[in-house]
């Protein structure tokens, strides 16, 4: 080399280095075993009787496992979230 020219490395370039590890580990995550495991449970929906707005209950308590799971989700989200 001559001093005119600057030092170029031959391999690549350091890589940054690693990200710190996530920590997702919270008991708060267990909350969300509910919306998977009750929907399992037919015993609770298994049955035409009582009805609401003449929807036998297999329909509506089908549909109200969707709220269930959606408050269930916001809750963890919001108890486990970086703040700051």
């Amino acid at each position: 080399m001559t001093p005119d020219t600057p030092d170029i490395p031959n391999g690549p370039a350091p890589a940054d280095p690693p990200p710190a590890a996530r920590s997702d580990r919270s008991a708060w995550n267990w909350l969300l075993l509910i919306p998977v495991v009750v929907p399992l449970l037919t015993f609770l929906f298994n049955s035409d009787d009582p009805r609401l707005a003449g929807f036998p209950a297999f329909y509506w308590i089908q549909l109200a496992f969707i709220p269930l799971g959606v408050g269930c989700t916001v809750v963890v989200y919001q108890l486990t979230k970086k703040r700051g």
